[in-house]
């Protein structure tokens, strides 16, 4: 009552004892936190699995498990706590004594007594450790941000978002819990002795004032998040009763950042804003920024400009500069630097900022023919790709302008005096200067697109051609035979039948984009290659593996939901929706997107297995419930049970491309069909599709028709993208089942019926292209009928039959 100021009810608020072990739902692995004192009521409950914060209705509570436990000494392992734990206040009475076993009594008045009698010299070592904890720990709620501005050691999100944008969201956690509170455990004079002996060893570099004027020493490390009690700033004279209770929920809570399960948020540990790194890794780290800002200053990245040659616009959209520190397995720091360039989003056109990419299907494509040629293959990435390119004023139409403030003003003045200190200026107390952009750097939103341009002109001086269906593929000839480059940005795949080609190539790349001071091309030669989240295998002759392994290890670990046992990813109920099922939690609601869009980027590349279950859960996402969840289950248990499986991709002799597409009749609630195609070169798919179709369809051959009209776009880029990579007479199968659709697909509005004269014209577009010899049109069995599996939710022997011709595995 003391702390929230407010009277409480203990038929609602103290059902359950803080730290207890609970079940919601049927949910286990919940460790209780409070009660929720909102107009709803609820419960906060710490998840272990997923190191979330949730809120949950009604609670039950269980025996605490041995696997509860082992995860909690396994948290204070990962955190390099020592055995034990003892807390005293600043005063030196203990608090909270390890020893104190639950369940074994000890003496109340032995310890009050203790209490009075507390020798302070005898225990002098251990306060100084809860000191330091506590001036690490410890929030001044009094603080101004004006004053604090520079001294933040945590991540800004707007920070995060340009250093790691694939992992873009992995900041909103961080702001879900902003509530603090003030310690005031000691009267005000033994608290100012106190400071006045700590002040003394501080070191003055190190130095931190409040407003009040209070000196604290930096965090021995970065702390992602500060867990503390919601409850209003006021001067609290704590008994050790109620110090306990702060005690023992900060410790649960901050059980959150240590656990092994929480990936994101040891990753998110290890990057640190500038002032963080330097207070972490101290003159390592400031090495590291220097070295960044270097490496940029004699390649002269960027050039200062004085604050009266710029136009108000201009200083307007001027970005801020950042650098972030990382440490290294090895130990070792490193830093990078930054443009925070989403500012320029509200003014710069997405067709003026995006890049062309390699396509999915581009790169499967020029890989199995990699293997059925026999082909060299070497993967390479270019250092420091982005800093290499010219920034051209005229082709951008305006000048790039980035402010640059904070620590990497000494830096740079200390670093070349001459240039930069005639340009620096003050702004809110705060010494700045602005520079002119001149090469790509990271975090603009311009950067990737002109590095395109520029590689794109590189490789079409030594003779390169653009493949016109996929701007990042490209082809010359080189004795005779066709020698491939397909990037990624600044990852490349390059291929030829002759070893030596490929040597020739990558001292090209060394020639053209390495130096001492950029940096070594890194290049991977041999059977097996790492290349954008997918080990290519080219191992057995003759045959493309696309392995996939590790992607699927990480997404069983991450997820929190129950993993059985399951050697098929769904059942007959896949696409039925039940309206009385009870939609998600937000947190649980977020996942379920997130695992949904993990299982998109598998299916498309090494597990097409799984694209049919993907893409109806694809449609759930907006407001998913738990019949949706426990489908999700069932397919990560199918994932769990096939983890070891890599799918295999073989081309035939034939030079023919094999098309099966098929559609399912008004499977989905709103009675609309569901289009399924994929596509191979021989054996195994390698590229596939599952959509449900926009309209409706009144006939199952309607439902055919669109079908093809669904996928029939890609069937001919196909064809033009393997006709520019030199496959001038391939031809292109497409196979059906259905024989009235093959009839209207090859006469056209001829062999049109009652049934069928109200099909729109589009649909014929397919006739013209058998009649130009563009596509054949071919009989296929039902039961032969790969797409089938794409279309609904094949299940028992005829889904090991078709997952086989899929995967090209044989066995189960």
């Amino acid at each position: 009552m003391i702390l929230h100021q407010k009277n409480l009810d203990y038929n609602r608020h103290c059902q359950h004892s803080i730290g207890s072990f609970v079940q919601a739902v049927n949910e286990p692995d919940r460790i209780y936190l409070r009660y929720t004192d909102n107009d709803q009521g609820g419960h906060e409950l710490l998840h272990l699995a997923t190191n979330r914060i949730i809120t949950r209705r009604q609670v039950t509570p269980i025996p605490l498990t041995p696997a509860a436990i082992q995860a909690v000494h396994t948290l204070a392992e990962n955190q390099g706590m020592p055995q034990g734990l003892k807390i005293s206040s600043r005063t030196g009475p203990i608090l909270y004594d390890s020893a104190w076993i639950a369940g074994v009594d000890y003496d109340e008045e032995a310890f009050d007594e203790y209490d009075d009698t507390y020798n302070d010299d005898n225990n002098s070592e251990t306060s100084n450790d809860d000191d330091k904890y506590e001036e690490d720990n410890s929030v001044d709620t009094n603080s101004d941000n004006g004053d604090t501005d520079d001294e933040h050691e945590s991540m800004d999100p707007n920070d995060i978002y340009e250093f790691a944008h694939q992992e873009q969201h992995e900041h909103e956690d961080d702001e879900s819990n902003p509530s603090t509170f003030e310690q005031n455990d000691s009267d005000p004079e033994q608290e100012q002795e106190q400071e006045h002996e700590e002040e003394q060893d501080l070191n003055e570099d190190n130095i931190k004032r409040t407003r009040s004027g209070r000196t604290t020493k930096p965090a021995d490390r970065l702390n992602m998040i500060q867990y503390t009690l919601p409850t209003q700033t006021v001067q609290l004279e704590y008994t050790n009763e109620k110090a306990r209770v702060i005690v023992t929920v900060m410790c649960h809570m901050n059980d959150k950042l240590s656990n092994p399960r929480n990936h994101k948020a040891q990753q998110f540990l290890q990057t640190y804003s500038l002032l963080s790194g330097l207070k972490k890794f101290g003159q390592k780290g400031k090495v590291a920024a220097i070295g960044e800002l270097k490496q940029l200053h004699d390649r002269i990245v960027f050039r200062p400009i004085r604050v009266s040659d710029l136009t108000p616009l201009e200083r307007k959209r001027a970005m801020e500069s950042l650098i972030f520190l990382s440490e290294k397995r090895d130990g070792t720091v490193k830093g990078r630097m930054y443009a925070n360039g989403s500012s320029q989003r509200s003014y710069i056109r997405r067709d003026e900022a995006a890049s062309p990419t390699a396509m999915t299907e581009s790169i499967l494509i020029t890989a199995t023919i990699d293997a059925k040629q026999k082909r060299d293959v070497m993967t390479s990435d270019i250092p420091n790709a982005f800093v290499q390119t010219d920034v051209d004023k005229h082709k951008i139409g305006e000048r790039i302008v980035m402010k640059i403030k904070g620590p990497m003003v000494d830096m740079l003045i200390e670093m070349a005096p001459e240039i930069y200190s005639d340009y620096v200026i003050e702004e809110n107390g705060r010494k700045v200067f602005y520079v002119m952009i001149l090469k790509a750097l990271y975090g603009m939103l311009q950067s990737s697109l002109l590095y395109y341009n520029k590689f794109r002109k590189d490789i079409e001086s030594i003779g390169f051609e653009v493949n016109p269906f996929d701007p990042c593929v490209a082809n010359r000839i080189v004795n005779g035979k066709q020698h491939t480059v397909v990037w990624h940005v600044d990852d490349l795949k390059s291929s030829h039948v002759d070893p030596k080609v490929n040597d020739e190539f990558l001292k090209w790349l060394e020639e053209k984009y390495a130096s001492d001071n950029v940096g070594k091309v890194k290049s991977v030669r041999g059977k097996r290659h790492d290349y954008l989240a997918m080990w290519l295998d080219f191992s057995e002759e003759g045959v493309l593996q696309i392995n996939m392994r590790p992607y699927v290890h990480l997404m069983i670990e991450d997820f929190s939901g129950t993993i059985g046992k399951s050697k098929q990813p769904w059942n007959e109920k896949l696409f039925r929706i039940d309206e009385k099922s009870n939609k998600l939690d937000e947190e649980r609601a977020k996942e379920f997107h997130t695992f949904v869009m993990k299982g998109m980027f598998l299916c498309k590349r090494g597990r097409q297995d799984i694209q049919t279950g993907i893409a109806f859960l694809a449609t759930r996402t907006n407001e998913p419930t738990e019949e949706d969840w426990n489908k999700l289950c069932k397919l990560m248990s199918y994932l769990k049970c096939t983890s070891e499986e890599v799918t295999r991709v073989e081309a035939d002799d034939e030079a023919r491309i094999y098309w099966w597409v098929d559609a399912s009749f008004s499977v989905h609630r709103d009675m609309k069909s569901h289009t399924g195609a994929v596509m191979s070169l021989g054996k195994g798919v390698i590229c596939s599709t599952s959509t449900k179709q926009k309209s409706n369809a009144s006939i199952s051959t309607e439902a055919e028709l669109i079908a093809m009209d669904d996928v029939i776009s890609k069937i001919l880029w196909t064809k033009r993208f393997l006709h520019h990579q030199g496959f001038e007479n391939v031809t292109t199968i497409i196979y059906r089942d259905n024989t009235s659709t093959m009839k209207l697909e090859t006469n056209g509005r001829e062999s049109a019926s009652k049934c069928t004269r109200h099909l729109d014209i589009k649909y014929f577009y397919i006739t013209d292209l058998v009649k130009r010899k563009e596509v054949q049109l071919e009989y296929c069995p039902t039961k032969l009928m790969m797409a089938d599996y794409m279309t609904k939710p094949v299940i028992g022997t005829t889904f090991y039959k078709l997952k086989r011709m899929i995967t090209n595995i044989h066995h189960d």
